[in-house]
């Protein structure tokens, strides 16, 4: 855990609040340590800059998971309408 936290400029702590909040959940090795993935990381590194800027942990999170969710409802989005923007901004019918 050490070593995840030093990578996004966390401590320790900071990566067991975030996994008490739920955002990451990161998968343990057989000797129990926790082993974090790079997208996994990458939020936490997201939450750390709410956090910088003065919104509670728990806050940071719920934010986190929403610009996720946002992202990936857009990405959806642009597949359904075919992947080259056409149309965008545009009604049917």
């Amino acid at each position: 855990m050490g070593r995840a936290a030093e990578m996004i400029g966390a401590t320790p702590g900071f990566l067991r609040a975030v996994g008490e909040a739920r955002l990451i959940t990161p998968l343990r090795s057989e000797g129990g340590h926790r082993r974090y993935s790079r997208y996994q990381l990458r939020i936490a590194a997201r939450a750390r800059e709410l956090v910088d800027q003065g919104t509670p942990v728990e806050a940071a999170c719920r934010i986190v998971i929403l610009e996720d969710q946002l992202e990936e409802a857009l990405r959806v989005n642009e597949e359904l309408r075919g992947g080259d923007g056409a149309g965008a901004g545009t009604r049917a019918g």
